[in-house]
């Protein structure tokens, strides 16, 4: 595993879990951060979710809340991950990596996304 100090805040989120949290309305809704590329986040998207793919991240980052509440997104979670931790690396205090991306909230919450 590839955990130096760098990712050592970021929270893993499963699918599950996430879905628990949007459809609570007793919590606050984190900022959905989907950084795919255009035409992946025009094929399926968690419904909400503010696409910044993820080379625009340098550029745009000054567009989001460092003390926001940020679920990253991307196909299988790994770009997000990364983008992750380049926020935090910005002092972004809460980012939260969606396990398995899209992909596994298409398996796990909702079969009618379309998948790729």
């Amino acid at each position: 595993s590839r955990h130096g100090s760098a990712s050592r805040r970021m929270q893993q989120l499963s699918p599950q879990a996430l879905a628990a949290w949007l459809s609570d309305p007793a919590r606050p809704k984190p900022l959905l951060l989907d950084v795919r590329e255009p035409w992946e986040f025009a094929t399926c998207r968690i419904e909400g979710s503010l696409s910044m793919p993820i080379r625009g991240i340098p550029a745009r980052h000054q567009e989001l809340k460092r003390d926001a509440e940020i679920v990253m997104i991307c196909h299988h979670g790994a770009r997000s991950f990364q983008a992750g931790m380049y926020l935090e690396q910005l002092g972004f205090g809460s980012i939260i990596n969606l396990q398995g991306g899209v992909a596994a909230w298409a398996r796990d919450v909702d079969p009618s996304m379309p998948t790729y």
